[in-house]
């Protein structure tokens, strides 16, 4: 039986620009290694990988909340030209809870991010879309 959530991963090419962003969010970076060769390369199925793995984590989180991003050195990583089509198969968004969807949205536009579309209050709580690192869409939620 699962626990609770641990960790979710994004790949990508601005590890700052990630970092800006999840910090914005309250995440705190908590490591970063580089990861390369054996056993790596087995368990992730990428045959000659080496990249920057980096763990950040939402302070005063309970039980512990990772994003991990992952910038690939080699091989080159796979764009998706679907990243922001919500009706492809598969993975769709990640969803963070959060106290005040209005500052969160005004902090995070006032860094340069943008939202994909206005606050929709839907099922007892606020939700918005935000183009998040590489084009993954992370939404907000506020329930009341």
């Amino acid at each position: 039986m699962v626990k609770h959530f641990d960790h979710c991963t994004i790949v990508v090419r601005d590890v700052d620009r990630a970092k800006m962003f999840f910090g914005l969010l309250g995440f705190k970076q908590a490591m970063s290694v580089v990861i390369a060769g054996e056993p790596f390369a087995s368990y992730m199925g990428v045959p000659g990988i080496e990249a920057d793995h980096v763990t950040l984590v939402l302070e005063n989180a309970a039980p512990r909340t990772e994003i991990q991003l992952l910038r690939y050195r080699q091989p080159e990583p796979l764009p998706d030209p679907h990243i922001r089509d919500l009706y492809k198969v598969g993975m769709n968004h990640i969803c963070f809870a959060v106290e005040n969807i209005e500052a969160e949205v005004a902090k995070l536009r006032a860094n340069g991010f943008k939202t994909r579309n206005e606050i929709m209050d839907f099922h007892s709580r606020k939700l918005v879309f935000i183009d998040g690192p590489e084009g993954v869409t992370i939404e907000l939620s506020q329930w009341h």
